[in-house]
């Protein structure tokens, strides 16, 4: 219930003095109450399925109520509140059946200051929205399994990638528990499980590495007949003899192996899939029996045979992803039966405004399928960091970083992952709940309109036009029923236009004069940024022109984002 009236304050007055005055009785002296108390949230579930109820974990050092305020976009949904005993508390919700749909959450000490917020979502499958992570680490005897799943969280990571788990890159599965890896590394199958356990409890999904063609070189020795062959007529080499590449023709008997083997995982373990890599290159070869093999071409025939083994075993609940290294070959692959578009980003795309160009370019060649970027940031670059997400997220994409403790990706070889500070996992945490709360007009039913937009806006004193990635703002937009979403990216005296180079902040604006064409009568304009303390939707001013609107944007740090509502006689 609500403290709404003065005999209620009163008595949490009481319940306060006589907690202070048991704890003296008892020795145990004063309880702690901080002068500036904390309060965190965060949901028990990666994502919701339709019908499950929402708990969300409320910790803060201080005593009393705590009341949340879940939101729909900018519509109020409900209060919720509950009793914090011992500086915990739970509020728990049922959300409406709709899906896919991302909420927000505030939540306020009632007698206090103290603030923060959170998101959550309701999907029919983890898919949907893939935020997608990676665990390294499969060692025996792993004891912090329970707490590195509850760390993910705060990002609501719903999918991880399972990195180098297996015992070959041909012979998946363990002859033996303990084992070592083809790097000789100690690892469990039983670590890995119980990963999958905890995953799974948290609706998190588990998706094991595999590789489309890497073998041993005892392996190779033992089927030289498999092997793809470079122009020389020699098998094609991985890391300077590390792999032998085989041939992943989908009718090759290397390919006969592997589905095998990707049917023994599924069989033996809880793993929800297959995740498949390759290393870019070769990209033409030749088979042991003569024939030329295009791998732009074997690829999308092996990714669906790939894709009804997983069928057979995990049914709908079953995904297939397929890494199309330096972006190549998306255009055979996305149409496959892979169920998301997964990118490797490298050169040539290397420049910030690349991340969107490749999203939406996949997004098209998908027909819509969800587009999952990796591109190896390490966190103390924190200006790159948080520019990538803006550019991927504003433009509808997800991207692989999170996962290990504390950890993000900064290197093909995910076990060489770096490290995040405090404040870059407050960022993360907050950029994951725009995501998520923002998924309706970000990603999820809305398609790109950057192009034909393009002259659209126009910013007083601001170039919004161009290739460049550096000294402009980047204005990415999305299209829905009814709406438009203008996500302003500021690339502003960052010092370099490459992602994967060290760049500085950029320069904070405000005050910024906007100018936006339309051909729509505008019901609405509403603002938000995740560079804030308030990640909350505001609804801006504006004036009706003949061609459009003009309106004022208080400020601009890394990303904010426009939400522009049509009206319904539009």
């Amino acid at each position: 219930m609500h403290m709404t009236s003065s005999q209620d304050r009163v008595t949490a007055f009481v319940r306060l003095i006589l907690a202070l005055v048991v704890g003296l009785v008892c020795g145990k002296g004063l309880p702690v109450v901080a002068q500036h108390p904390t309060l965190t949230v965060t949901p028990d579930r990666a994502f919701y399925r339709p019908g499950e109820p929402v708990t969300l974990r409320v910790t803060a050092d201080a005593v009393g109520q705590v009341e949340g305020v879940i939101t729909y976009l900018a519509e109020p949904l409900a209060v919720i509140d509950a009793e914090l005993v011992d500086g915990q508390a739970a509020l728990t919700w049922q959300p409406p059946d709709e899906s896919p749909r991302g909420y927000g959450v505030e939540v306020r000490l009632v007698d206090g200051e103290a603030r923060a917020s959170t998101a959550f979502d309701v999907l029919e499958h983890w898919i949907q929205a893939p935020r997608y992570g990676f665990l390294s680490q499969f060692a025996p005897g792993r004891d912090d399994v329970e707490s590195t799943l509850d760390a993910l969280l705060p990002y609501h990571v719903n999918g991880l990638q399972f990195y180098d788990w297996q015992y070959r890159h041909a012979e998946l599965m363990p002859p033996s528990e303990p084992y070592a890896d083809a790097l000789g590394r100690l690892l469990s199958l039983d670590t890995v499980n119980r990963l999958i356990d905890a995953a799974h409890a948290r609706n998190v999904a588990a998706m094991p590495y595999t590789a489309i063609y890497g073998a041993s070189p005892e392996f190779y020795a033992r089927h030289p007949d498999w092997a793809l062959l470079d122009a020389s007529g020699e098998v094609f080499d991985f890391a300077d003899g590390f792999l032998k590449i085989m041939n992943p023709a989908p009718d090759s008997p290397w390919t006969d192996h592997l589905m095998d083997q990707f049917a023994q995982v599924l069989e033996q373990t809880a793993f929800d899939g297959i995740h498949l890599d390759q290393y870019g290159a070769p990209k033409i070869g030749t088979s042991t029996t003569g024939e030329r093999v295009d791998l732009a071409e074997a690829f999308p025939g092996f990714i669906d045979r790939m894709a009804a083994v997983v069928d057979a075993q995990r049914g709908d609940e079953g995904v297939s992803i397929f890494n199309a290294v330096g972006n190549w070959p998306v255009e055979t692959v996305a149409p496959s039966a892979e169920d998301a578009v997964y990118i490797e980003v490298w050169a040539p795309y290397t420049r910030f405004t690349d991340l969107h160009r490749i999203v939406v370019n996949a997004q098209a060649l998908g027909g819509g399928k969800p587009v999952i970027i990796a591109a190896y940031i390490h966190p103390d670059r924190a200006a790159n960091v948080r520019l990538a997400n803006a550019l991927i997220f504003a433009s509808g994409g997800y991207h692989l970083e999170l996962g290990e403790p504390d950890a993000m990706l900064a290197d093909p070889y995910f076990p060489r992952f770096g490290l995040m500070s405090d404040e870059m996992q407050a960022v993360m945490a907050r950029y994951y709940d725009f995501l998520v709360r923002y998924e309706n007009i970000l990603a999820l039913g809305t398609s790109d309109a950057t192009g034909a937009r393009a002259a659209a806006r126009t910013i007083e004193g601001v170039n919004t036009t161009g290739l460049r990635s550096e000294d402009r703002l980047v204005v990415i937009v999305r299209q829905g029923e009814g709406f438009e979403t203008f996500g302003l990216v500021n690339l502003m005296g960052i010092g370099g236009s490459r992602w994967d180079q060290p760049v500085h902040a950029p320069e904070e604006m405000a005050e910024l004069r906007v100018h936006l064409a339309v051909a729509r009568p505008v019901a609405r304009l509403w603002w938000a940024s995740p560079d804030g303390d308030d990640p909350a939707l505001r609804a801006l001013p504006f004036t009706a022109e003949e061609d459009g609107i003009t309106f004022t944007l208080p400020a601009l740090a890394y990303w904010d984002l426009l939400w522009v509502e049509y009206g319904t006689d539009a």
